[in-house]
């Protein structure tokens, strides 16, 4: 195999191990088990989640051990360990090619530096106890990892590199609906680290009103502080209300721009393939959607909440592959 292979299925790997990763970290924030492991990066000071009488005393005052949720938390530490050891032999390879006209050499020097970053919010997001704005900001960083992987995997692959067939308002579109998505995936990050989800349990409703009267925005959207125990939330339901329903007017917004995106390239674009990369955004778009609703109507089940951010992971990603692809020339 040629070290130029050998880093297209290195990253290929890494972008895969990114997906499942973004998956076990909602599945722990969504199962309650974010702090299951007070302590970062071992588990009450060990390597593995130990048993009761293996654990400081005091450590144990502080938080009680729960062996099912603190698993959940390390499994998920173990693979972002892999995927760690996957970015950091990316970078090596990048640097041994660097004088390879063909060598992709930004993106994994950001990678490196975004990975820094990731470790130091997981840190945090236990330091400080699922403070909001740290355990956001971790999941738009985890999302940010599998993205720029997969713009690697598409640039060291030279794949999907259709740009002349798309035309400047394309482009301008696909930018777009990037923006706007990321936002909306900013506001389901706020409203999951603020326990906001079920302060509407209608649809569409929300408490019996189409835009309840007594939302608090000002404390939805506020900077809180950090020292509080943030799991459960801390907010009142007028303030969980305002930003659920805010999330909510996202998702119409963002269906609204990504549909038209969708139904502009798959109608005058010349090329196939940047048709059928149009027509997976609108069917992942539906997806989602329907999971949204659905979330509400089954009352929020643990299952559906985690495909809902796989969903919204996918997403993500074929915007990006759309942005890609209208933009990359051959």
């Amino acid at each position: 195999m040629t070290q130029k292979k050998l880093f297209l299925s290195i990253a290929i790997t890494a972008a895969v191990l990114a997906f499942g990763v973004v998956m076990l970290g909602a599945y722990v924030r969504l199962s309650q088990a974010g702090l299951g492991c007070p302590d970062w990066p071992g588990c009450y000071g060990h390597v593995s989640v130990p048993s009761s009488s293996e654990v400081n005393s005091t450590l144990l005052a502080a938080r009680p051990l729960e062996p099912a949720r603190a698993w959940k938390e390390m499994i998920h530490r173990y693979f972002v360990g892999g995927l760690s050891t996957l970015i950091f032999a990316l970078a090596v390879l990048a640097f041994w090619r660097r004088k390879d006209a063909d060598q992709p050499k930004l993106l994994p020097g950001v990678l490196v530096v975004l990975l820094v970053l990731q470790a130091l919010l997981g840190m945090w997001t236990v330091t400080l106890l699922l403070f909001p704005p740290v355990v956001t900001a971790h999941l738009l960083g985890g999302l940010a990892t599998f993205s720029l992987l997969l713009l690697l995997v598409l640039q060291s692959g030279e794949y999907l590199k259709l740009g002349t067939g798309a035309t400047q308002g394309m482009r301008r579109l696909a930018a777009l609906s990037l923006a706007v998505l990321i936002c909306q995936i900013a506001l389901g990050g706020w409203v999951s680290s603020n326990y906001a989800a079920i302060a509407c349990p209608d649809f569409p409703t929300c408490q019996g009103s189409l835009w309840p009267p007594d939302m608090d925005f000002a404390s939805g959207f506020s900077w809180h502080g950090v020292g509080a125990d943030y799991q459960g939330g801390i907010l009142a339901n007028s303030a969980r209300m305002a930003i659920h329903m805010t999330h909510r007017l996202g998702a119409f917004i963002t269906f609204l721009i990504l549909g038209f995106t969708c139904f502009d390239i798959a109608l005058r674009a010349r090329d196939r393939l940047l048709r059928l990369l149009a027509g997976m955004v609108g069917a992942l778009l539906l997806t989602q959607i329907a999971l949204g609703i659905s979330l509400v109507e089954f009352g929020w089940p643990l299952a559906i909440a985690d495909l809902h951010n796989g969903v919204a992971a996918l997403l993500l990603a074929s915007v990006v592959t759309l942005n890609w692809a209208v933009n990359a020339k051959k």
